[in-house]
């Protein structure tokens, strides 16, 4: 097993903390409190709560725009893609689960470029993902419902999936990811 540096260390630790309290409730104190060192031995590793932040914000948000960049150059069906989609939200959520409460709790507390690089990383995101159901539409391969109304529906629930994840007990991730595309992709009514 690796061995994380201290600065990985104070991330993960600032990542359970924001996740358990939210970003704001959180003080450089408390993050050395719970490492059992100084605060001020913090700053030999980080500049600040801020870093922690966009570090966590921003690592799983290039996750997401590199998943998705690889989606949208498979040359498969959009019913292909969207489950790739979704399949990448399933991983992202168990590898990334404290990362992931911070990009969708805490975003709006990232500073200058940080938010901006964010918040552009999102919407090219959504851009894409609302591009495939369209194509999926024009391509007779889903039902042609509003697109918007579509990405509201999958993107909520595929982003909150980490709270229900950690309450269920760690599910089977090829279940889940087998299960979860089944609902959203074709609902919970049977076929005539």
């Amino acid at each position: 097993m690796e061995t994380l540096s201290r600065k990985q260390e104070i991330i993960v630790v600032a990542s359970r903390l924001f996740k358990e309290r939210g970003y704001n409730a959180v003080s450089m104190r408390d993050i050395a409190q719970e490492m059992g060192i100084k605060a001020a031995s913090l700053y030999n590793h980080i500049s600040g709560k801020q870093e922690l932040l966009s570090t966590l914000i921003l690592e799983v948000a290039r996750e997401f725009t590199f998943g998705m960049n690889r989606v949208v150059k498979e040359e498969v069906s959009s019913i292909e893609k969207i489950t790739q989609v979704i399949e990448l939200h399933i991983d992202i959520t168990v590898n990334f689960s404290e990362g992931l409460a911070a990009l969708n709790n805490d975003w709006m507390h990232l500073e200058a470029t940080d938010l901006e690089g964010f918040v552009k990383m999102r919407e090219d995101y959504e851009e894409n993902f609302r591009i495939i159901l369209k194509q999926g539409i024009e391509a007779g391969e889903i039902q042609s419902h509003h697109p918007e109304v579509m990405l509201f529906s999958i993107l909520s629930t595929l982003r909150t999936l980490y709270v229900w994840y950690q309450k269920r007990g760690k599910l089977d991730v090829n279940l889940l990811k087998k299960d979860m595309v089944a609902v959203l992709l074709h609902g919970i009514v049977p076929p005539k």
